[in-house]
């Protein structure tokens, strides 16, 4: 059984800064893509980066420069640093899990594995 569970949210200011973690257990392994989504209320589930099997990352235009991907394989683990952050990156964060993605990667009915959500509040 696949699990994925995230962690690391929180409340900060504005131009603050967090680290989500997302522990995958279960087959989930290095070679899945590990994609992390963001949903705010009353808008759709939003893609906002991917890491692939061979480490390469994408980033929603709205993060980049601010957002980063990365994975431990040793701790099956897969982290999301995020800095200068604004009141509008306010949403429940999930990470998500598929075996060689096909599709968009920003769109969430392509991944059939997630994890739980932490909720991640920017003030201003």
């Amino acid at each position: 059984q696949a699990r994925l569970e995230a962690s690391g949210g929180g409340s900060v200011q504005s131009g603050g800064s967090l680290r989500l973690s997302c522990a995958a257990s279960g087959y989930i392994n290095s070679r899945y893509c590990m994609g992390w989504f963001r949903q705010a209320p009353g808008k759709e589930r939003e893609g906002v980066a991917v890491i692939n099997s061979a480490g390469s990352t994408t980033y929603a235009d709205s993060v980049k420069g601010r957002f980063t991907i990365s994975q431990d394989n040793a701790k099956s683990t897969v982290y999301l640093q995020m800095n200068s952050l604004k009141p509008e990156d306010t949403a429940m964060y999930y990470c998500a899990a598929k075996y060689r993605l096909s599709g968009n990667w920003y769109e969430a009915n392509n991944y059939p594995t997630w994890g739980q959500g932490t909720q991640v509040t920017v003030s201003s």
